[in-house]
């Protein structure tokens, strides 16, 4: 997987998404965005592309298939190249019992929303330069 493919971005919220668009624009990182408003929107895009992305930031409640079920569903794939992708959450919940069922469908991070943008490009900015200096399963050709 390219350090440069695209990131999948899974929310609802069109102003969350907005902010999203802003902060990647203002931290000039090459990857092209590709948003989904609902988790079953994502699923039938990864299932049915040759698209493999960087990594996937997914809001937990939306509508048709919230965020847990959309990475439980992608953990059960059978492309490993699916569910090795690495998959954090973006979230305003922020309590124990959330945080707690994130990590157990083994989710490589959990974040809170930010509503500053320069908080939200401080977080977008750590987790890119942690998975571009990550080596993961999908660096090698799958067989």
């Amino acid at each position: 997987m390219p350090k440069n493919a695209p990131l999948i971005i899974v929310e609802d919220d069109l102003e969350d998404q907005d902010s999203f668009k802003a902060a990647f624009e203002n931290l000039e990182y090459p990857n092209e965005l590709i948003f989904f408003g609902d988790g079953q929107s994502a699923l039938d895009f990864l299932n049915e592309t040759d698209v493999h992305p960087f990594l996937i930031l997914c809001d937990i409640n939306m509508p048709k298939l919230n965020g847990f079920d959309l990475r439980a569903r992608l953990k059960a794939t059978r492309a490993v190249d699916l569910r090795c992708v690495p998959f954090l959450f973006f979230s305003t919940a922020n309590n124990q019992k959330v945080v707690v069922e994130a990590y157990c469908l083994a989710v490589q991070g959990f974040f809170v929303k930010q509503h500053k943008m320069r908080e939200l490009e401080k977080t977008i900015t750590a987790i890119m330069e942690y998975w571009k200096r990550c080596t993961s399963p999908n660096n090698f050709p799958i067989n």
